[in-house]
């Protein structure tokens, strides 16, 4: 039997399928066209998104050459927050991304207020302008006919498991980030819907799911757009950072989990939820019993790339033209190589896309000089991610002992020269699973468990993670690294308070 797992994040729709030892047979991508309305908004066309997911799936199972019958179970998972509704027929009105800012007013007005801070033993979390308390406020008072129209509210793993099988739920691990859920109780929460305004939109929520749970079958519908089986079982799924967990093994708390993509993620998992506004996200966990705290931002290999499509255009065309099968992180990683930490004194903050300090912060390049080439500047960008990532973890260990070692996911951990930065800087073993679609991996980790082929998802995580690699640190690095990372603080706190008068209005 085999297990599908579907991971929506950012930019890209992926359908995997494993086999019951976790081995990934096929894995298919499709592009999602992001939408900018207007400056600060980021929306995707809800039929354009199941589209990319129906082709994705229907790869999968060409590409593997197997009876789709013999897919014993489906999971989700996809990037938190944003907001997907539907209307009463089910078609899409409007797909939200997490990376959207129209909202940022309604935030900034509950900071000041105080509210933030007064519900946070209820939310055991900061708000933020993609979280749909502040999108529906947003839209109430722009495009109120939207939620007129509107019978359901989704995060996008949950719009797409409806999609599938015609019902609606919320799975708990996404509800918990959306400071809508009780995380001490884990169930709606209407004091909570009367502090941000919303109330009167109670009746957009779905009934709550667990991450485990069958939460519907194929419909006819979708088994002939995807090429699944009619009545194949759909599992509650899950956030994408409680994939990834999974899919690197994090089930219990001695370990730390970093996630390298478009955000910089940072996570650990315990007994006990951390309530604290000295620490980002607390949410519910895939694993029952456990709170997931997280650490992060939009710092992390976005900014890697941003860097090489800007300054590595012209090595991409000819690596086309060559044909040589040699990718542009081939060159990145050759350039890197020959430099060193201790001769490379560039700095880099990586806020290209948002800064945790401050909202107002932006990318910054350091302490150039004109013997420094284009590998210095990318040992400067590759370093600075890393820096951002232990800058989140500084946070975390506020609330824990360091921990025995780093499972590191992601763009990073693709790369041995950037693996080892992170080792080093950390001065902790960095364990890379095998295998790069951790995120539908964890989806399909859910699928299995909850057709009972597994009791729990620690013991399908001893089957379907592997490992293979591990980085330990290089002590006669700690020194050069903390001192770099030391000076990356303090150009943090010299420009902190300047960057509002710094900017071109």
């Amino acid at each position: 039997m085999y297990y599908l797992g579907i991971d929506n994040g950012g930019s890209m729709t992926k359908a995997a399928l494993f086999d019951e030892s976790g081995t990934l047979i096929s894995v298919c991508s499709e592009k999602v066209e992001l939408l900018h309305p207007q400056p600060g908004m980021e929306e995707v066309d809800g039929n354009q998104l199941w589209n990319s997911n129906v082709k994705a799936i229907r790869s999968a199972i060409e590409q593997a050459k197997i009876d789709p019958k013999e897919i014993a179970c489906i999971a989700c998972a996809g990037h938190g927050n944003g907001m997907y509704l539907v209307d009463d027929a089910g078609a899409p009105l409007v797909g939200v991304r997490s990376t959207d800012i129209r909202a940022r007013a309604y935030v900034d007005q509950w900071e000041r207020d105080g509210i933030v801070d007064a519900l946070m033993d209820k939310t055991t979390q900061r708000t933020w302008a993609a979280q749909p308390n502040a999108l529906l406020r947003w839209f109430e008072d722009n495009r109120p006919e939207t939620l007129q129209q509107a019978k359901w509210m989704f995060m996008v793993k949950d719009f797409i498991r409806f999609k599938l099988t015609g019902e609606a739920y919320m799975e708990l691990t996404d509800a918990s980030a959306t400071s809508l859920l009780n995380n001490q109780t884990a169930q709606w929460d209407d004091d909570l819907l009367q502090a941000w305004g919303v109330e009167k939109y109670r009746r957009l929520l779905p009934p709550l799911a667990q991450t485990t749970q069958i939460c519907g079958r194929v419909t006819p519908a979708a088994a002939q757009e995807t090429g699944l089986a009619v009545g194949t079982p759909v599992a509650g799924g899950m956030f994408d950072i409680d994939a990834v967990g999974l899919g690197v093994g994090m089930t219990d708390p001695t370990s730390l989990c970093l996630i390298s993509g478009t955000w910089g993620n940072n996570q650990y998992i315990a007994p006990a939820p951390v309530v604290s506004k000295d620490i980002f996200m607390t949410t519910l966990y895939s694993i029952p019993g456990y709170y997931l705290m997280l650490e992060g931002s939009a710092t992390s290999t976005s900014n890697l790339e941003w860097t090489l499509s800007t300054f590595f255009k012209a090595d991409k065309e000819l690596l086309a033209l060559k044909n040589s099968g040699q990718s542009i992180y081939d060159v990145l990683n050759a350039e890197l190589a020959a430099t060193e930490p201790e001769t490379s004194g560039a700095l880099f903050l990586p806020y290209l896309y948002a800064c945790p300090a401050n909202p107002d912060g932006k990318g910054v390049l350091f302490g150039l000089d004109a013997w420094q080439n284009r590998g210095d500047v990318m040992r400067a960008v590759c370093e600075g991610i890393v820096y951002a990532h232990y800058w989140h973890i500084e946070r975390l260990l506020k609330f824990r002992t360091k921990p025995g070692e780093i499972l590191l996911a992601g763009g990073a951990a693709k790369s041995p020269i950037w693996r080892q930065m992170f080792a080093d800087v950390f001065q902790t073993p960095v364990r890379v699973p095998d295998g790069a679609e951790l995120g539908a991996l964890g989806a399909a980790i859910a699928a299995a468990v909850a057709v009972g082929a597994f009791p729990d998802c620690q013991s399908a995580c001893k089957t379907f993670v592997k490992f293979s690699s591990v980085n330990q640190p290089d002590a006669s690095k700690a020194d050069v690294y903390a001192k770099k990372y030391a000076r990356f603080k303090k150009l943090l706190e010299v420009l902190n308070p300047s960057w509002s008068e710094l900017l071109w209005k």
